[in-house]
């Protein structure tokens, strides 16, 4: 396994331990009311089990997986799959500070903007990978 898709799998694990800290912290405070500012928490537990998580775990997985057709043993463009991870992070960052923190919508729009680069970067690595059963 490539030490970038070790990189990016391992992150995806650190968000989805935070992602369930933070639903077992909402779901204990139905019960037992810790502090009512608790719920400001739940967009950054979806967005740490949503984009964090699975939309993560997918990039280290795919980088990984998806087929190689050359002799060379580095993989092509893998700097775009680095910034895509990077971009990722920071989006996911800069919308938990919009949505939690109470940022701004401006910083809640630019993480999401920042995701989306971040997929277009992965889509751009991955795109040349992805071949027919015809090899075209």
């Amino acid at each position: 396994m490539p030490r970038l898709s070790q990189w990016i799998i391992r992150t995806a694990f650190i968000y989805l331990l935070l992602g369930f800290t933070f639903g077992a912290l909402l779901l204990m405070h139905k019960g037992i009311p810790l502090h009512p500012a608790l719920w400001r928490w739940l967009p950054a537990h979806i967005e740490f089990l949503l984009m964090g998580w699975i939309v993560q775990l997918t990039m280290g997985v795919a980088f990984w997986i998806l087929p190689r057709y050359w002799k060379s043993p580095r993989r092509p463009q893998a700097l775009w799959v680095q910034i895509a991870f990077v971009l990722l992070n920071v989006g996911i960052w800069l919308v938990v500070a919009g949505t939690t923190f109470r940022a701004g919508q401006w910083v809640l729009l630019a993480g999401r903007v920042v995701e989306v680069g971040a997929m277009g970067f992965f889509a751009l690595h991955a795109w040349k990978r992805i071949v027919s059963r015809e090899g075209a």
